[in-house]
């Protein structure tokens, strides 16, 4: 795998939630493998994952969903952590033919350091994440103090289930 320049490094590491997700190919290994290159990241590293979750796709068709939340450290500024993730997302096969595509892959900046972010390319908090179980959920079992109760209670319909509990990737968080 190919990653940009990583050189912007901020002086503190930041704490940072990254939103996993795949629906085609083998899923929990897809994400497995995400999370062992997350943690390869220069001063990067996994502290916590949530449980796994599946979910049905939202506003496209296609197989389930197998989602989870993972809490990290990085040294990395958000853009040049935005460009690792999505030469990850690539190495995993990640297209993107259209928008709610099927994916081997799919990161997201869910939260940043507590800052807001707005640039062409990165949104963060994630802009979509209030409307999303398959985020919220998995993002309450990590760091309940930053989803709303309202906002859980607005997608509690939606079809999630939580499959494993946080063991599923052991193998490779908190190295």
């Amino acid at each position: 795998m190919n990653l940009p320049d990583l050189g912007d490094e901020r002086e503190r590491p930041a704490l940072v939630y990254v939103g996993l997700g795949a629906n085609l190919g083998e899923r929990e290994a897809a994400l497995r493998n995400a999370l062992a290159a997350i943690g390869q990241l220069p001063g990067t590293r996994v502290t916590r994952v949530s449980p796994l979750y599946g979910s049905a796709p939202v506003d496209a068709g296609g197989p389930d969903y197998l989602n989870a939340v993972a809490e990290l450290t990085t040294a990395l500024a958000p853009q040049p952590l935005l460009q690792a993730l999505q030469s990850i997302e690539q190495a995993a096969g990640r297209q993107r033919p259209y928008r709610n595509a099927p994916r081997t892959l799919d990161l997201d900046i869910l939260w940043f350091g507590g800052q807001a972010i707005d640039t062409p390319e990165l949104t963060v908090p994630h802009p979509r994440m209030a409307e999303r179980a398959f985020v919220l959920r998995p993002l309450a079992d990590l760091a309940p103090e930053r989803v709303d109760a309202a906002a859980l209670q607005a997608v509690a319909l939606q079809d999630i289930h939580r499959l494993e509990g946080p063991g599923w990737a052991d193998a490779v968080v908190g190295g």
